[in-house]
């Protein structure tokens, strides 16, 4: 393999997982500026092949929403699927957040953090937000158990 596709190959590993929009519905209707809604982005985990999470949260609209400085709700939930063959190409450590985004101008961010079972060879997926002071206990969870013949390598 060139150098160069080497490279990028391995910033593409490296690179955060990305959300993509699956779809949105309309909550409160605004007459200046986008509606409020709630939309459904997917995230593929980086590092877990076959693996992908789906994210549901508020999206404030109106004129703050327009100019990106409306702060979005702290509630998300999130369902996690087995959607091909899992394949895990290196060891995981035990907690790492594979996803974040900003979902306020400057403080808030949404986050999904996995957790490795290995007692039952089970993925777990945490969502929540957090703000540089004071952070939500709002939060979701959801599990993608994993074949055992695909036994989870986990990071010492």
């Amino acid at each position: 393999m060139k150098p160069a596709a080497l490279i990028l190959l391995l910033l593409a590993a490296a690179a955060p997982a990305r959300a993509e929009p699956i779809g949105a519905v309309d909550t409160a209707f605004k007459l200046i500026g986008p509606d409020h809604r709630i939309v459904v982005d997917a995230y593929d985990d980086p590092k877990v092949q076959g693996v992908a999470c789906y994210v549901s949260r508020a999206k404030t609209g109106g004129i703050k929403g327009a100019l990106g400085i409306a702060e979005d709700k702290s509630e998300a939930s999130i369902a996690c699927r087995q959607v091909g063959p899992v394949q895990i190409g290196q060891p995981l450590p035990r907690q790492e957040e594979v996803f974040s985004e900003r979902i306020s101008l400057v403080f808030k961010r949404l986050r999904i953090v996995r957790l490795v079972d290995p007692a039952r060879n089970t993925l777990v997926y945490l969502t929540y937000s957090d703000r540089l002071i004071d952070g939500s206990p709002q939060n979701s969870v959801t599990a993608v158990p994993v074949p055992r013949e695909t036994p989870i390598p986990v990071r010492k």
